[in-house]
């Protein structure tokens, strides 16, 4: 059964403060801006193993993908540009990066197709569809299966 609270609300609870709980009491974002941060974040790291695949394989392909991912970035944080990757590979196994790359593309696409950014979910789904390409054509993916 319940049982009423005795003792009165303590200062710190919101509840015994008058002032407490005003909007002044913590920052606010919108949905959008939310959305915004965690669409800019999956893209960031998307950008960053884009780039340790380009150290491991240059090519022209994923100097494009990194380019326009930074401008997406560059985009979702108000004209604040991503920091330059370290130019070494953390993980030297392709296999792997193209695993991860692939997984915070599709992070990104569920993100920008929420948030209604077509930019965003197209190169989302393109990044997605050449990470998989890339990974059915590695002889080491084959052969571990």
């Amino acid at each position: 059964m319940y049982e009423p609270t005795r003792t009165g609300p303590s200062p710190r609870s919101p509840h015994g403060n008058p002032m407490a709980g005003t909007p002044s009491d913590f920052p606010h974002r919108s949905r959008e801006e939310e959305l915004d941060i965690q669409l800019a974040g999956h893209l960031a790291a998307l950008l960053a193993v884009t780039d340790e695949l380009r150290t491991l394989a240059p090519s022209g392909e994923l100097d494009a993908a990194s380019a326009r991912l930074a401008d997406q970035v560059t985009r979702l944080r108000g004209g604040h540009a991503p920091a330059p990757a370290s130019g070494t590979a953390t993980d030297p196994r392709p296999a792997a990066l193209h695993h991860r790359a692939h997984a915070l593309a599709g992070r990104a696409l569920v993100v920008a197709a929420s948030r209604a950014d077509t930019t965003a979910a197209i190169l989302s789904a393109e990044r997605m569809d050449a990470h998989a390409a890339a990974l059915s054509d590695l002889p080491e993916l084959s052969a571990a299966h």
